[in-house]
């Protein structure tokens, strides 16, 4: 049962010493949401969220997010065109916590929406241009995980290698993606400071520009690809446009972060099929083998946007758009850092009628007079994506009826593995 906004206002008195709460709503998607949560409005007129996670998943997310939002120092925030969350204050509460932050004002949009208006879409650019432009030595400093670009190769390798192993994928694509990890040009990559799980919800927009980014549970160094992967499930030129300014305020330092970025989205498919194995969910199975075969027609139908020179013809932006349109949004193939204040419309809610608030008194604060429980210390969150299968799905052997230019690719890389472990 979702916790009221009352209960909420009155852990928020708890977690900010003497905070007088006038106003409080809920601020929660219904009962199914990651969070409970409340939009609340102080006597002298700020406003704050409270919230509390409802999984251990999100528990943990919460943890990371906090970690990442003591990593980015004044410093580090102003080196960024945008606003983060700011961290108020914390109360333990039914074996977990609430935690109360500043929000922040600004309205959030779908992929389509946001992508849609050229001077939004530059400054999306911007936005991300300036995050990949940290100083990556903080990360280190915070604990947070670091990837080298043989670490990204790697960790890509390991989950084609699971994915084969469940005799589920086509024999092309597992050739194609592996000629793409074998190409050293692909990976030729210097790591930045990464959001990690950026989405259209990740963006706060006002007066036609990014004024906020939310959700750093996965702040970390890795390939910045990824943080480029979701703008391609929004359509329009102005994807495109996002893209091509962040590269040039990047300075086109990195040519094929794009082709990387493609390679990411398309390993979805990927992700989802290894989440329906390892939950045992065949219906989950089956979309992602649907998915899976009409990426293969797509990619004997087009010659255009290949991932490197070896791959050959491969998904177009456009094809790219509809696929990730047509994965679903589960909360398994999104807790990787599930990046914000989604589940509790953050950002969306209008304060000018607090009539619509309920009105609060006061509280004495029983109940909730426990020691504070801190906030997880530096290393103890990790703040990388979820493994969808378990370790043990095995050495790849074959894949379906391959021809035998497809098994001696898959030797190829296997013999190349060996060699560097």
């Amino acid at each position: 049962m979702a916790r009221s906004h009352l209960t909420l206002a009155a852990l928020a008195t708890n977690a900010v010493p003497e905070l007088d709460v006038a106003h409080a709503r809920n601020h929660s998607l219904g009962s199914g949401g990651s969070f409970d949560s409340a939009l609340l409005i102080t006597r002298d007129e700020k406003e704050l969220i409270i919230r509390v996670p409802t999984s251990q998943a999100a528990e943990t997310e919460q943890s990371a997010d906090l970690v990442a939002l003591r990593a980015l120092t004044t410093g580090n925030r102003s080196r960024l065109p945008f606003d983060v969350p700011v961290f108020v204050g914390q109360a333990p509460f039914e074996g977990t916590r609430a935690v109360v932050y500043e929000r922040l004002p600004g309205a959030s949009y779908d992929a389509d929406a946001l992508t849609g208006h050229e001077g939004v879409s530059g400054s999306i650019g911007r936005a991300i241009a300036a995050i990949h432009g940290l100083p990556t030595a903080f990360i280190g400093d915070a604990g947070l995980v670091q990837q080298s670009a043989l670490d990204c190769r790697t960790s890509t390798i390991d989950l084609i290698d699971r994915a084969a192993g469940t005799g589920k994928l086509p024999a092309a694509l597992l050739r194609r993606w592996e000629l793409a990890t074998d190409d050293d040009s692909l990976w030729q990559f210097t790591p930045t400071v990464i959001h990690g799980s950026l989405a259209a919800e990740s963006f706060l927009i006002s007066d036609d520009a990014v004024c906020a980014v939310l959700g750093w549970s996965a702040l970390s160094v890795g390939d910045p690809a990824r943080d480029l992967n979701w703008l391609l499930a929004a359509r329009g030129d102005a994807a495109e446009t996002a893209i091509a300014t962040y590269a040039a305020a990047r300075q086109g330092n990195d040519p094929l972060i794009t082709q990387r970025a493609m390679l990411y989205a398309e390993l979805e498919l990927a992700r989802w099929l290894l989440h329906g194995v390892d939950t045992h969910d065949e219906a989950i199975v089956d979309d992602a083998v649907s998915m899976l075969d009409g990426l293969v027609d797509n990619v004997h139908s087009h010659t255009m946007n290949s991932l490197s020179p070896e791959t050959g013809p491969i998904l177009s932006v456009s094809d790219v758009e509809s696929m990730l349109e047509d994965t679903p949004r589960t909360q398994a193939n999104e807790s990787a850092g599930r990046n914000d204040f989604e589940n509790d419309e953050y950002g969306t809610s209008d304060f000018a009628d607090t009539g619509s608030f309920a009105r609060v008194t006061s509280f004495d604060g029983t109940g909730f007079n426990a020691p504070d429980i801190g906030i997880v210390g530096n290393g103890s969150v990790e703040a990388g994506g979820t493994d969808y299968a378990d370790d043990s799905t095995g050495p790849v052997s074959t894949v379906g009826d391959a021809a035998a230019t497809d098994d001696a690719a898959t030797d190829d890389q296997a013999r190349r593995r060996s060699s560097s472990e």
